[in-house]
């Protein structure tokens, strides 16, 4: 018989409370469930448990008691737990506990190559997938002695203001490269063309507007799903689903516009940047409305003061510019990419 479902993180919270807390009675640690997985994000669902899914935490302690604190769980663990294995595998992963123990600073280097609790440079802001910093800002913090695991994830909320301002001003630039490529398409009869251009500014736009609400992206599986939470999203979506939806060009750049519009007028109420006049307009003498916007992108850049940003073409962050899983879900891959904010 199945157990009864409830989501993850209170699953582990009471397996923290009941199991693994009283097991490391004594030895100061933190424990969380942080990582991969759609429970992290808090969109698991009774289909989530066939994968993956099940009793797991990160515990973190000093260099000098991972060996006892490892020992101790490993002693006090069950073979089940509210009816779900203690132990189990998927695919290529070994059937075992997931009770991880380690120190926080080792887990953060694996996790985000590079250790925040020192200090995240800008480059390090830059190279790291948003979806890899959601590993470590999402979730729940059940037991943390020292504050050290609640002090980095506050620390790793949301970029620094001026890589903020200069990842907008990106996400413009590339609002501006393709915005009057859905008209021009259309005009020579490519609806195909047109289609697919709306819909890659679809996305952009819903880029642009977690930019604008300062909130993580995640990857595709739970792109919509967090979309939906963002203040204004109620809003926006109709707006969006109809340039995705429509069968006409005309309805389609209408929609387009009023998404352009819309998020226009909230970077100026933002303070981000210096007010842009949000209104649409030809492009240049061409039958195709547009926000023109790169004025939003150089308005934003205009505010930035960190010099190594200043010198960078606008291409943006790594999730910016890069659309491969085997690049954004592997954080060694994505270091070598460091080279793009070095020269």
């Amino acid at each position: 018989m199945t157990p009864a479902f409830s989501p993850a993180l209170e699953l582990n919270a009471r397996f923290y409370r009941d199991v693994v807390g009283p097991a490391l009675d004594g030895i100061p640690h933190a424990s969380a469930r942080l990582g991969t997985g759609s429970e992290v994000l808090g969109f698991d669902t009774e289909q989530s448990t066939d994968h993956g899914w099940g009793p797991r935490l990160n515990v973190f302690v000093a260099p000098d008691a991972v060996r006892a604190a490892r020992t101790s769980i490993e002693d006090a663990l069950p073979e089940t737990f509210e009816g779900w294995p203690v132990r189990y595998g998927w695919d290529a992963y070994p059937v075992r506990d997931y009770v991880e123990v380690n120190t926080l600073p080792d887990w953060l280097q694996a996790t985000l190559a590079c250790n925040p609790l020192e200090r995240m440079a800008t480059i390090d802001w830059l190279a790291t997938p948003q979806q890899l910093l959601l590993s470590v800002v999402r979730g729940a913090v059940y037991h943390d002695d020292d504050g050290a695991l609640t002090r980095v994830r506050r620390d790793l909320a949301w970029f620094p203001t001026d890589i903020a301002r200069w990842m907008i001003a990106c996400q413009w630039r590339r609002i501006s490269q393709e915005e009057a490529f859905t008209g021009r398409t259309a005009q020579v009869g490519d609806d195909i063309g047109s289609r697919l251009v709306a819909a890659r500014l679809v996305r952009e736009l819903m880029r642009l507007h977690f930019l604008l609400c300062g909130e993580y992206w995640p990857y595709t599986k739970w792109f919509g799903s967090a979309y939906r939470a963002l203040d204004g999203a109620d809003a926006l979506l109709p707006i969006l689903t109809a340039a995705l939806d429509t069968p006409g060009y005309a309805a389609r750049e209408d929609a387009l516009v009023a998404a352009y519009e819309f998020l226009a007028r909230m970077q100026n109420d933002s303070g981000l940047a210096d007010p842009v006049d949000p209104s649409a307009r030809r492009f240049y003498r061409r039958p195709f409305r547009v926000i023109d916007a790169d004025r939003f992108a150089a308005a934003c850049a205009g505010r930035v003061q960190d010099p190594r940003l200043r010198g960078l073409p606008l291409v943006g962050s790594i999730d910016q510019f890069v659309d491969s899983t085997d690049v954004l879900s592997h954080v060694q891959a994505a270091a070598r990419l460091r080279a793009m904010y070095e020269s």
